[in-house]
């Protein structure tokens, strides 16, 4: 049996909770703060639960989900009132990752089977409080479910019984990093100091970020947190990266290279990384190579970024103003010609053909995209979902 923690937010008449008892109460408006606040710390999802005793009430309820998917980049698990096919498919278009189905409701059997048909076994979950829950539709349950979320104490009983995986519901402090890093102190080679160097690099954007040190104690905590804490050389203490101005940085990735003296950190930073105020302490130009930028996420946002600001601040003769001024009919009618294009040169034996009609289309789908408000990012976090 594989064992997982995640937190828990319970919304309950306008209230939002959480912690094992969910009776830690937090303003409604704080649900998103709240689930931010746990993905930014390291959480492998997200569990949200309604106990809306009605179908309007559960409506309602649904909305928030999609508040909290657009605040976190961790997956979020929901559910509530799921009991028919239709109650999985809206928790699914809120931008959830998964549906949570009550393992005590007679429903569940018949749901699970028809879901998993539907939507695939990996976005349905089963809330259980009891092993006599799920012993009742044991093997339903087992071929047709992702896991098991448990709503009390009864792992062991249950190692018992399946090696399903189960999620205990986390209370809001616990170890983050550490069930899921295989190394110690013990398994690097620290210099004479007894320090590591550490490159910190933006999980985002791939730039590199700061070059600090960390001793055992920083490498510790670090683990510990979910937040980058390091070993100050001049001021010999610890220190964890914006805890004072609020810049911190959230462990996304730890790699050990070869020789085992350095640690590269993927991080989510959080406003800028150096204290000069710049977004990385690497930005005095020494020399630079020039050529035709490869990086394909940097490409798609600078064009992105053109785009937007041509319908900021138009300039004449501009063929993307052109659009602009025409409407979306006229960007819709393009998106739709170049669709067609592609489908002749695909036909075409010239393979070089392809890839200009595949620019041209990417170039007027971001047109759209600027049109109507959607972002890369909101386009990669879709993606990222499924």
């Amino acid at each position: 049996m594989i064992k997982q923690k995640m937190p828990a937010i319970c919304l309950s008449k306008g209230q939002v909770m959480s912690g094992l008892d969910f009776k830690t109460v937090k303003t409604a408006d704080a649900a998103a703060k709240v689930a931010k606040q746990f993905g930014d710390n390291n959480a492998t999802g997200i569990l949200v639960f309604d106990d809306c005793s009605d179908d309007l009430g559960h409506d309602k309820a649904m909305a928030e989900p999609v508040t909290l998917c657009k605040a976190v980049d961790t997956p979020v698990i929901a559910g509530g009132r799921v009991l028919r096919l239709e109650d999985i498919k809206k928790t699914l278009y809120t931008g959830c990752q998964g549906t949570i189905i009550n393992g005590s409701k007679d429903t569940c059997a018949e749901l699970l089977q028809e879901g998993a048909k539907r939507f695939g076994k990996e976005r349905l979950y089963v809330s259980i409080a009891n092993v006599e829950d799920f012993k009742a539709n044991q093997e339903v349950i087992e071929k047709k479910s992702a896991a098991l979320i448990l709503l009390a104490d009864i792992a062991d009983e249950l190692s018992q019984i399946t090696d399903m995986t189960v999620i205990e519901c986390a209370d809001e402090d616990y170890d983050i990093l550490k069930p899921y890093c295989p190394y110690t102190w013990a398994d690097f080679k620290a210099n004479s100091d007894g320090l590591m160097p550490v490159i910190s690099q933006d999980d985002l954007t791939d730039e590199v970020l700061i070059l600090a040190y960390m001793n055992e104690e920083a490498f510790n905590k670090t683990i510990a947190t979910g937040k980058m804490t390091y070993w100050s050389r001049s001021r010999q203490e610890l220190w964890t990266k914006g805890e004072t101005s609020g810049h911190l940085q959230y462990v996304r990735k730890l790699l050990l290279d070869c020789d085992g003296d350095t640690i590269l950190a993927r991080v989510k930073q959080i406003g800028p990384a150096c204290h000069t105020g710049h977004k990385s302490c690497f930005f005095n130009e020494m020399y630079e190579k020039k050529g035709n930028e490869k990086n394909a996420r940097k490409v798609l946002d600078d064009v992105y970024g053109i785009i937007a600001d041509r319908k900021v601040n138009p300039k004449e003769g501009s063929y993307t103003n052109y659009l602009f001024d025409k409407g979306v009919d006229k960007i819709l009618k393009k998106v739709g010609e170049e669709c067609t294009e592609i489908v002749i040169a695909a036909k075409n034996p010239d393979a070089s053909e392809i890839k200009y009609e595949i620019s041209d289309f990417l170039y007027h789908v971001m047109v759209l995209m600027v049109e109507k408000g959607v972002t890369w990012e909101e386009i990669a976090d879709e993606l990222a979902r499924r």
